[in-house]
């Protein structure tokens, strides 16, 4: 038996197909090679189209049945994952209204510091677990007021996992774990809240069918199958945001269990069986893929949204030429501390490790005798691994303490200079794993249909790549940098 995985990123989609018994990759691709846009019609504004998603999606499965390296009729189950908080606004007919406001758009920041202050902020805290800050309830409240002609037509609102499942299936479907990304969820009445859904004036309506995150979100119809080269009827088994997915391929499922993933964003994601909320909601709590009410499993997230977008950005501009292996070749030549070059990466909307403010991506103390573009992508990798170190903080103040640190081996992290940038910066060892976003909701479908009973049916079975340790003291480094950053954001 097959499973197939999809995973909708920001900047191209994944798809894997996964042999169920041995829990190996048969095919693996994703499409397009170049990076998909980020539309910034305004400052602070972030859009992608939903069916640019699709298309690419498509494009990727026929791909990876090209590779002749399956039968694609025996896949068994399609499981998917997605960059979060998007909005995705559906009208009767099934079609997107209108670009999707993504993850990373900032334009609905003040509706949300509004919302939580009419609320009341202990209400949303302990309630929710979050501020509405520029989550998808916020940006759908943007939509009403500033596009309300798009916002009569709405018939249901969607993540973007939810739309492309929808694509799949035409069954309009959502979990407890999407909505409490969107801040929709009470966590104390377990269900949509009254609060939110009182003051924002939306009808409940506007959400599509709750269902488990793991089991059936509709079977794959006939003409997209036909399409697709595919068996009719298989299930959508699984969806779930990337970081959340990200966690469930590292068997970051309990208590104690940390997970990080630096990809166009950072993201340390921590687990924990407390209704725990940061008071400035720095950081951010969601239903992981195992919650329920009687045994809560909450994933506390920590989201840096200028990493890789900040490493590409520095590639496209200085060194387009150049590979990513042979840029972190370049910045391996350096030592650390980039000799006192210093990068603040937040130039990818507001951070809400910084209390939703945007800095902006800064580069400092470049003398022009000394500094090469060598030290700008080195001083690149340690700023965003400087900034990890921050967000961690944040945690260990609200109370999550990892002894080890999982990663899948992908994006920066197969970069040395950061792995260990990282490593140096945060103190704390990183194990680093086979397998991607793909993969993980490959193995999710199969949880979904009952061939696993938990990620740990193929974790255990999968070699560990390595293990990082602490091979220097970052600490005066860090120290500079973090005054520098200090200084801009309290200007």
């Amino acid at each position: 038996m097959l499973l197939l995985g999809v995973d909708v990123g920001t900047s191209s989609i994944k798809v894997s197909v996964v042999d169920s018994g041995t829990g190996d990759v048969l095919a693996s691709t994703q499409y397009p090679e170049s990076e998909s846009p980020i539309l910034t019609p305004q400052k602070g504004w972030a859009e992608q189209d939903p069916d640019m998603w699709w298309s690419h999606l498509q494009h990727a499965i026929l791909r990876c049945n090209q590779e002749g390296k399956y039968d694609p009729q025996d896949i068994s189950a399609i499981g998917i994952a997605y960059q979060m908080h998007g909005l995705v606004a559906v009208d009767k007919q099934g079609r997107s209204l209108r670009n999707s406001i993504i993850w990373c758009d900032s334009r609905a920041v003040e509706i949300g510091e509004k919302a939580m202050q009419a609320i009341g902020k202990e209400n949303v805290l302990s309630s929710l677990l979050n501020s509405p800050g520029n989550f998808t309830a916020s940006k759908l409240a943007w939509v009403r007021d500033k596009e309300p002609d798009i916002y009569r037509q709405v018939w249901k609102i969607m993540l973007p996992g939810d739309y492309i499942a929808y694509k799949f299936t035409g069954e309009a479907t959502t979990t407890v774990s999407a909505l409490s990304e969107g801040v929709f969820w009470d966590f104390k009445e377990h269900r949509l809240s009254a609060d939110v859904f009182k003051y924002f004036g939306f009808e409940e309506e506007l959400i599509p069918e709750i269902r488990p995150l793991f089991g059936p979100h509709g079977g794959l119809s006939k003409s997209i199958a036909e399409k697709l080269g595919l068996k009719a009827g298989i299930p959508v088994a699984y969806k779930a945001g990337d970081q959340l997915n990200n966690a469930l391929s590292l068997n970051v499922t309990e208590p104690g269990d940390v997970a990080a993933t630096a990809g166009t964003s950072g993201v340390i994601y921590g687990v924990t069986d407390r209704m725990m909320a940061d008071q400035q909601s720095r950081v951010n709590t969601f239903a992981h893929v195992n919650h329920n009410s009687d045994k809560p499993r909450l994933g506390v997230l920590l989201c840096i949204n200028g990493a890789g977008s900040m490493n590409r950005w520095v590639r496209d501009l200085t060194g387009h030429a150049l590979s990513y292996e042979a840029i972190n070749e370049a910045a391996s030549a350096v030592c650390a501390g980039s000799d006192g070059v210093r990068v603040l990466p937040f130039g990818n909307g507001a951070e809400r490790m910084l209390n939703n403010r945007l800095p902006g991506a800064q580069l400092r103390n470049i003398d022009l005798n000394i500094h090469s573009r060598a030290h700008i992508f080195r001083a690149v990798q340690e700023g965003i691994a400087f900034s990890f170190r921050y967000g961690l903080d944040i945690l260990k103040e609200n109370g999550v303490q990892p002894v080890v640190i999982r990663a899948g081996y992908s994006n920066l992290f197969l970069s040395r200079v950061f792995a260990q940038s990282f490593v140096n910066a945060t103190g704390v060892p990183v194990e680093l794993h086979s397998g991607d976003g793909s993969y993980g909701a490959a193995v999710g479908a199969g949880i979904g249909i009952g061939t696993y009973s938990s990620a740990n049916d193929l974790f255990t079975r999968r070699a560990k790549i390595a293990t990082i340790a602490p091979t220097e003291n970052l600490e005066d480094h860090y120290q500079d940098w973090k005054e520098l950053l200090t200084s801009c954001i309290t200007s």
